[in-house]
């Protein structure tokens, strides 16, 4: 993997992939409840304004569906040889796969392996997916996609936990989000199932509160989130983040890639799971 590929071809590809995320989030902002994305109102909000309730969660879905079939056709037209097409698009298309598997997961789970989850419903379509769309157009390896994959997972879970822990304890005005969204919308996330099983006593008892209650009042939230914080739940993902990270700068350095290469994605990664926003 060290071939300059066509900055167009690749700024298509780019292309695709943003739609296809603009898709997971219209349909993920619906099904979790909320009202609010990048600090405007989410896609369904907007359409409920426009057509009542029913037909504007259905007009939502639609618009979705919209998003990943032009996605798809963008991708198909690519000029790239057969050969190399079908890989792509058998990449691309698993990626949705795979985020609809994890939003399977984030619904309908009760195994406890939240970590998995991330892996289908972030992961494969925030990290992995583009390099690898990235690596096919340069003419990878089979070899070369399982490196990629190796540093690619630990970076999309990481991604993930960090989002989880901004969603608690970051400020509305830079997360777009409203304070204690997940909370109040019971997301099963690592930082909350970590704090109901180390809290004890009243602090366990203000988290269950509000987890999943949507009048949970401003205060109450507050308090939740302190008691999150108390529990050490905050500091445990901290650390796991910390890990992750650890482990894909290993898999980076075993990477057949440029250094240069090396040197971009390691950057990318940092800025990824220590973002404050």
């Amino acid at each position: 993997m060290g071939n300059r590929c066509d900055e167009k071809l690749l700024t298509d590809i780019g292309a695709a992939v943003e739609l296809l995320h603009t898709y997971f989030l219209v349909h993920d902002d619906w099904i979790d409840g909320d009202l609010v994305r990048r600090g405007g109102p989410s896609a369904h909000a907007i359409l409920r304004q426009l057509h009542g309730d029913s037909a504007g969660d259905a007009a939502a879905i639609l618009a979705g569906d919209w998003g990943a079939a032009l996605a798809n056709d963008w991708m198909a037209r690519l000029p790239l040889p057969p050969r190399t097409l079908v890989s792509l698009l058998s990449k691309f298309t698993g990626m949705q796969k795979a985020a609809i598997g994890g939003q399977m997961r984030d619904v309908l789970a009760k195994d406890g392996d939240i970590e998995q989850t991330y892996i289908l419903k972030t992961a494969s379509y925030t990290v992995e997916g583009p390099l690898a769309l990235g690596a096919i157009v340069n003419g990878a390896t089979a070899k070369d996609l399982v490196a990629i994959r190796k540093f690619s997972r630990p970076i999309g879970i990481a991604f993930q936990l960090r989002d989880d822990l901004l969603g608690l304890f970051g400020a509305p005005s830079d997360t777009g989000k409203p304070f204690g969204s997940d909370l109040r919308a019971g997301k099963h996330t690592v930082v909350v199932v970590l704090a109901l099983e180390r809290a004890r006593g009243a602090d366990r008892n203000i988290i269950k509160a509000v987890f999943g209650n949507p009048r949970a009042s401003q205060r109450q939230l507050r308090a939740a989130v302190q008691a999150i914080e108390s529990a050490g739940a905050r500091h445990q993902v901290e650390e796991r983040i910390v890990s992750l990270l650890h482990t894909a700068s290993r898999q980076l350095r075993l990477a057949p890639i440029t250094e240069d290469g090396r040197a971009l994605l390691a950057s990318a990664a940092s800025a990824l799971v220590l973002r404050s926003v």
